[in-house]
């Protein structure tokens, strides 16, 4: 096979997967230009109902503010809690799906008297489009098929980068001008295939980034993968190794899920007891409070969503701007006994590159102009939707006008 039939087929490929997927790309990418710049947006929109007078009244404990919740209304079962040790920063409260699936919006709350402030504007629609962006809305959200659909688009995007660069290296390889300037003066076709080509390589190495981040939340194998590359073995197997506190004695071993067999029967009824009742967050914000030495920004304490007792804690500095950049514990509602630690400070370079993936996939790690360079690259997602349609139609048209006529035999001739 001569080199002019293998770029013929790379071309019929480039063409195939691009008319075959072209919607969801385009989907993808506009959704997520969308969702580049949330938190901001947000806080614009929110302003009134995130921030509060500052006192030198003590601020209630998370279980306080639940049971002021609770005793204003019926906003369902609480989920978590957002507390920040800024003395005009409002507590923010979330709640869990309903029966139905549905998630209530969640409120922010004045931390000094419990009063509700309202749910936060355009919660709800980042919601929705966070989910046409990693599994186009179909049923089952993240356990469902979009998310296989989704990650399958992305691997494509990638055979399409590849591809597209190899069918579109010039003859001369050096020249700048003709990698990366258009040529506006064109028309029709040529038009089309100058932006199609030159701003794909523009936004090159964003798709990949996009891409290769992208599939962490996409497939489970992808993720074990990265793991066994970047992190100890002994992160890999397990999400959190248990820590010892600050301060105190090590402790080893993990909970354990199952009773011991041989324990008393009082024990029995007292665990039973213990598990029956409702999972508060004071006991685990003390004993937050005491491995972070009071020294925090915001802390988000998360209740588990089975049956278990271990209430998630994220914690971020109060100079922290990055998702990533946080510590995180596991801690027994019951007992407010620390099962386990995962600082920041501890991890290796390549754990920070895995717990950076979202921060990396949206070009926050490089500040707000990386934020904003990757929002325009989603956002010209479309473009190479309409260039790439319309090149393979205009190829259509010319293989089909260069087609020598074939002649009919007129009866009796």
């Amino acid at each position: 096979m001569n080199k002019s039939s293998i770029r013929a087929a790379l071309l019929q490929v480039h063409s195939i997967i691009g008319l075959a997927l072209a919607l969801i790309w385009a989907v993808v990418g506009i959704t997520g230009a969308t969702m580049s710049f949330e938190e901001e947006i947000e806080a614009g929109l929110n302003g009134d109902i995130m921030r509060v007078d500052a006192s030198a009244t003590r601020r209630l404990t998370p279980d306080e503010l639940v049971a002021r919740l609770q005793g204003a209304g019926d906003f369902g079962k609480v989920s978590a809690v957002t507390m920040a040790s800024d003395p005009a920063a409002a507590a923010r409260i979330r709640f869990a799906r309903s029966e139905g699936g549905t998630r209530p919006s969640s409120v922010y709350v004045d931390p000094y008297n419990g009063h509700v402030l309202g749910s936060p504007r355009g919660e709800d629609f980042f919601a929705t489009v966070r989910k046409l962006h990693r599994w186009m809305l179909l049923p089952g959200d993240g356990n469902g098929i979009g998310r296989k659909i989704t990650g399958t688009a992305a691997i494509c995007l990638i055979v399409m980068l590849i591809s597209g660069m190899v069918l579109r290296w010039p003859h001369r390889a050096r020249s700048v001008k003709m990698w990366l300037k258009p040529n506006l003066g064109l028309r029709g076709r040529g038009l089309h295939r100058s932006l199609h080509a030159v701003i794909g390589t523009w936004v090159l190495p964003v798709y990949l980034v996009m891409t290769l981040t992208g599939l962490w939340y996409s497939f489970e194998w992808y993720k074990a993968g990265a793991n066994w590359l970047l992190a100890r073995p002994q992160t890999t197997a397990a999400a959190m190794q248990p820590k010892p506190p600050r301060g105190a004695a090590a402790t080893e071993g993990k909970i354990d899920a199952k009773a011991d067999t041989n324990k008393a029967d009082t024990n029995k009824v007292d665990t039973s007891k213990a598990e029956a009742k409702p999972l508060g967050f004071d006991r685990v914000w003390t004993a937050f409070l005491q491995q972070e030495n009071n020294d925090y920004g915001r802390a988000l304490l998360t209740l588990p969503a089975g049956a278990g007792t271990a209430v998630r804690v994220r914690s971020w500095s109060r100079d922290s701007s990055l998702e990533s950049v946080r510590d995180e514990f596991r801690i027994d509602a019951v007992t407010g006994r620390v099962i386990a630690s995962d600082r920041y400070a501890d991890k290796t370079s390549g754990e920070r590159v895995l717990a950076a993936v979202l921060d990396i996939h949206r070009g926050a790690i490089l500040g707000w102009p990386g934020k904003l360079a990757f929002m325009l690259a989603a956002a010209m997602m479309p473009l190479f939707v309409v260039t790439g349609v319309l090149l393979y139609l205009s190829r259509r048209r010319h293989r089909r006008l260069a087609r020598p006529p074939v002649g009919h035999l007129v009866p009796g001739e």
